[in-house]
């Protein structure tokens, strides 16, 4: 049996290796997906007073420290029994989509479009962020950087730093808008509308207009039969920062729709002994291995999903590019796995408008920032949508408000199985008996994880029953003297 690696693999946050095995005659038996890394963040909380937690998580990763800043924000709130002053709320969504503004950007442009863009099997060299400003010309290169910054900008002034966010206290924020950064805020929030526009343009010229990209979404090895995943508002549209999470099955029937306090009764979670990242399934279906399909509790938390558990979005742009979407390919709901780029650049111009009808509401603006603490629950949940799915963070206290026990589910973690599924599949479908396995298949299996924008530096929380660790002993030039391993 031969055995290809890819290691590390490339444009994603975090690290990972893929393990590939051929039979005899050449043809894929079997594929493993790895994550050799591990945070273990639940540990680290606790015994940490729980107003210091939302501080605490955003280091759990550098790309999306809101997800978790928010989503333990609104656990602590729940623990301490408080809801925040409505333009802390406000404060709050308005901070969240300028995050996924600036992720989305980052995703599309610098891990994405390299393959679209530049071309799924062009040259190793190429296929990066300079390919694709060489592609789309150095303005638009300028523009993307510009949106970017501005995105990074507002969070800094907000949170007090873009990385180590420091918004959210137990029943507000600490600290609110001017009316003149308000209007700056519309400003700003209105050229995020039209860059997230012509974001959707060159998606339409360059891959829309290409039948080889198009053939690769629709008829590429590229498509699960999974359940969908995602939060929406009363109304069932998409809602990124609260509401209720609803999961619907392979032919878009409502499965479950439950709040963040509910959500053991329908999520359970398993380890396996190859990799740190555990693998939530639906509970009341059961876990039934590495298989989609109705009958295997295995689903997927992605922009695509989010667009399969709604029934639209709550903002008019968006929801004309929502529809535009589902009618191209077929009708909703749809499971090309490659269709998620698209998604996610409608997820752009909806975050875009909904940051510009928060910042036009002057009620942002406001001096009330903050509910008094009166109380201590001892539990909170907190769901927020992450840019890579659905993100839950669960604590426990005591009556002191210190961390006893915490749970944290991530989007990147939601989506586990499926991106083991999807990249044997995609190894399945290209590599058969005699074909020549060069760095453009291999890439081709790479594009099968990079669809869901995966964040394994957020996801590894597992402990599969032991932690190896090796301490190698070299001389000063380096010359391997000893290796000690303890499992």
């Amino acid at each position: 049996m031969k055995k290809i690696t890819i290691d590390p693999i490339t444009r994603l946050e975090g690290h990972g290796k893929i393990e590939i095995f051929l039979n005899d005659e050449g043809d894929v038996n079997n594929v493993y997906f790895q994550v050799p890394e591990l945070r273990g963040f639940e540990k680290f909380i606790e015994g940490r007073p729980a107003e210091e937690v939302p501080h605490i998580v955003t280091k759990i990763c550098g790309v999306c420290p809101g997800c978790h800043h928010m989503a333990s924000g609104k656990a602590v709130d729940m623990a301490f029994g408080v809801e925040p002053t409505p333009t802390a709320k406000m404060l709050r969504e308005f901070f969240y989509m300028v995050h996924f503004v600036h992720s989305h950007i980052a995703h599309f442009y610098a891990l994405a479009a390299p393959d679209f863009v530049v071309g799924p099997t062009a040259p190793k060299a190429e296929r990066n962020i300079l390919g694709v400003i060489a592609k789309v010309g150095a303005e638009i290169g300028t523009e993307v950087i510009k949106q970017r910054r501005i995105a990074q900008e507002i969070q800094a002034l907000l949170g007090g730093h873009q990385t180590h966010v420091m918004l959210n206290m137990p029943g507000g924020v600490r600290k609110g808008l001017t009316e003149e950064q308000r209007l700056d805020m519309i400003s700003k929030s209105e050229g995020f509308v039209e860059f997230s526009k012509f974001s959707l343009k060159v998606f339409e010229d360059i891959v829309l207009s290409n039948k080889n990209y198009v053939d690769i979404i629709l008829k590429g090895p590229y498509k699960l039969d999974l359940y969908s995943m995602g939060l929406v508002d009363e109304n069932n549209n998409v809602n990124f920062y609260d509401g209720k999470v609803r999961v619907v099955d392979q032919d878009g029937v409502e499965h479950c729709k439950y709040s963040p306090t509910e959500y053991r009764e329908f999520i359970a979670e398993r380890i396996e002994p190859w990799s740190y990242l555990k693998f939530p399934y639906l509970k009341k279906i059961g876990w039934k291995g590495f298989e989609d399909g109705k009958d295997s509790g295995v689903y997927h938390a992605t922009p695509l999903s989010r667009l399969n558990a709604s029934d639209g979005m709550a903002t008019p742009l968006a929801q004309e590019e929502y529809e535009r979407m589902y009618s191209t390919l077929g009708g909703k709901p749809v499971h090309n796995t490659m269709a998620m780029h698209w998604a996610r650049l409608i997820e752009l111009l909806y975050s875009s408008e909904r940051a510009l009808e928060l910042a036009r509401n002057d009620i942002i603006a406001g001096k009330e920032l903050r509910t008094p603490i009166e109380r201590i629950t001892g539990e909170g949940v907190g769901i927020v949508e992450a840019q890579r799915g659905t993100l839950t963070h669960h604590y426990w206290t005591d009556q002191k408000g210190i961390i006893t026990k915490a749970n944290i589910i991530v989007g990147t973690t939601n989506n586990n199985a499926a991106i083991c599924m999807s990249i044997k599949k995609a190894a399945q479908g290209f590599i058969k008996k005699g074909t020549i396995i060069d760095d453009g298949v291999l890439n081709l299996i790479e594009m099968a994880f990079r669809a869901y924008d995966p964040c394994f530096s957020c996801a590894t929380h597992s402990l599969p029953g032991k932690m190896p660790m090796i301490v190698c002993l070299r001389d000063a030039k380096g010359n391997l003297l000893r290796s000690v391993s303890r499992d």
